[in-house]
């Protein structure tokens, strides 16, 4: 199931796409998936969701960048380049604006959470 936020003022859409790999258990496939200006389309396989990970975390983290954070695994997305890269948490900049979730609503359905409708929530230590 999919689940995109599109920022139209910068010309991009991204969606993750959220495949359940078990028919009991909270297992689950993602998929990332960009397009942008001038034909910019790019996709990425993130970590899975191994049991109740699915959650990813969207920061803006400057011109032409946007951080997907996972409780596992950080990807950054360059808008300009049109680029999907796989990065170490400690590279990461701090100093970032949250944008949004994607996650389950009441109903288990995979969402987009905006900043204004959902507040930022932690990652647990595990």
């Amino acid at each position: 199931m999919p689940a995109t936020v599109e920022f139209p003022a910068d010309h991009i859409r991204l969606t993750i796409t959220r495949v359940a790999t078990d028919m009991f258990l909270s297992r689950h496939n993602l998929r990332l998936a960009i397009e942008g200006p001038d034909g910019c389309s790019v996709e990425e396989t993130l970590f899975p969701n191994t049991g109740y990970v699915s959650r990813r975390n969207l920061y803006q983290a400057g011109a032409g960048l946007l951080y997907v954070v996972g409780q596992f695994d950080a990807r950054v997305v360059d808008t300009i380049h049109c680029t999907i890269t796989l990065a170490e948490f400690r590279t990461l900049n701090r100093y970032v604006t949250f944008l949004g979730s994607f996650d389950e609503n009441e109903q288990k359905r995979w969402a987009y959470f905006p900043a204004s409708q959902r507040s930022e929530l932690p990652f647990e230590k595990r």
